[in-house]
């Protein structure tokens, strides 16, 4: 009789170890963000950029880029960089190569000398990382 209490004992304990296991499966990947934080930083991010200030231009895309960056960090994208990162997540977002196009005008930004961006291009990017924050819920 004790060997069946002690064999049931473990049974249960296996059985509740192998739930909690899949359960913490199942919330891994869905993390959740504060929409508040980034509908404010979208909201400044947006604020920044002045038809007639050209420097305007380039910091609100770089912002921009770090913000859904950020996002993707709190939904839990897997990846090194930011690339990887939206490789990883391509199926979130509803115009995919509008989100790469806004993120290479970053590239080009960061990375290359006296690159000029226009006021349109610079709003163009900023509504596509828009699209993206709301297709990643997080405004």
């Amino acid at each position: 009789m004790d060997r069946f209490i002690i064999f049931f004992l473990a049974g249960i304990f296996v059985i509740g170890a192998v739930m909690f296991a899949l359960i913490s499966r199942s919330h891994k990947g869905r993390h959740s963000l504060n929409v508040e934080h980034f509908r404010t930083k979208c909201l400044e991010i947006e604020h920044q950029l002045k038809n007639d200030d050209k420097s305007s231009y380039h910091l609100c895309v770089l912002n921009a880029d770090k913000l859904l960056d950020e996002a993707l960090k709190c939904r839990g994208a897997k990846g090194a960089s930011f690339g990887e990162r939206l490789k990883n997540s391509k199926e979130l977002f509803s115009d995919l190569n509008g989100v790469w196009t806004a993120h290479k005008l970053r590239n080009q930004i960061a990375h290359e000398s006296g690159v000029q961006v226009s006021y349109s291009q610079a709003r163009t990017a900023l509504q596509q990382f828009r699209r993206a924050l709301k297709d990643l819920g997080a405004i």
